[in-house]
């Protein structure tokens, strides 16, 4: 994995905008903090494209889609 960064680094990217995105606009975003060509990675995943990271969040229920866009779900963060 030459650029992999970690789910966590997304969340913590998020917490930084400060409220709900538009995908478009997350993977955007996270192509500019970590490159357009960056592969995620999670405790349990490896080798992740941006949406396919957020679809694990979702699906692991760390992220929620709501109509206001993508957000964190409260008291879902890992504690490592």
């Amino acid at each position: 994995m030459s650029n992999s960064v970690h789910g966590h680094d997304v969340m913590a990217l998020m917490v930084a905008q400060g409220g709900a995105i538009i995908k478009p606009e997350l993977i955007s975003l996270m192509g500019q903090k970590f490159g357009l060509s960056a592969r995620y990675h999670t405790c349990s995943a490896v080798d992740l494209s941006a949406e396919a990271l957020l679809q694990l969040l979702m699906h692991k229920g760390k992220l929620l889609d709501t109509p206001q866009g993508i957000e964190l779900a409260a008291g879902k963060r890992c504690e490592h």
